[in-house]
């Protein structure tokens, strides 16, 4: 039987919602998946929520109800796995300290915004990202505060060029841990749709997908 999954999009249209959404159903539909992929948050609210086996959010700074996050944390606790990108899932409740719990992180800032940085493999013996190595990327650098309870496969080393307080801080940008019962990956790669280009940021995101999923 194959995997399900549902991907949920919206929120702030500088991220190419709908674009990064339709590319990441493609890519799961090319692993096998059964998908479903929904506008907004009302989704979150149906029953039976954790019968999918990986929830991937695509959205940005939105509000969403109680009932809904309450069915969402619920789910990935019994064991639907929780994987997406940048804004889209790093960004995506800036009210909700349960939905950031769950995530491991929560982006505050990007000093500079488009720029040239370096992401380093710290972790070149996981599957995740093994054989992928060192790679410079342009986009935004997110600084996150995150959950130091976190496996981080990737970091990226702020110069203090954009926000010179920061310099030398070694920021997360690929991370996996446990929730409840549950997978959780992220990765902060991918502003807009473009950056699916990038080899290493398209397929970091394809395997941390993959191996949330139940």
């Amino acid at each position: 039987m194959s995997k399900t999954a549902l991907i949920f999009w919206g929120g702030w249209e500088g991220h190419e919602p709908e674009a990064c959404s339709a590319i990441v159903e493609d890519m799961l539909r090319a692993e096998g998946f059964d998908t479903r992929r929904e506008e907004g948050t009302a989704v979150l609210a149906e029953d039976g929520l954790g019968h999918y086996d990986l929830i991937v959010p695509v959205i940005t700074q939105v509000q969403v109800g109680k009932d809904e996050l309450a069915n969402l944390v619920a789910a990935v606790e019994a064991g639907t796995g929780l994987g997406g990108f940048h804004g889209g899932m790093g960004d995506t409740f800036r009210m909700e300290p349960a939905y950031q719990f769950m995530v491991g992180g929560q982006w505050v800032a990007h000093p500079g915004n488009i720029i040239d940085y370096r992401v380093e493999i710290t972790r070149p013996d996981d599957p995740l990202v093994e054989g992928i190595g060192d790679f410079d990327y342009h986009s935004e650098q997110y600084y996150l505060h995150v959950d130091p309870g976190i496996e981080v496969l990737a970091t990226t080393t702020f110069t203090g060029e954009h926000a010179p307080w920061a310099k030398g801080t070694v920021m997360p940008v690929v991370w996996k841990h446990k929730y409840g019962r549950a997978r959780v990956f992220y990765s902060a790669l991918g502003h807009v749709a473009s950056e699916f280009e990038v080899p290493q940021m398209k397929e970091i995101l394809r395997r941390g997908l993959l191996w949330a999923a139940r």
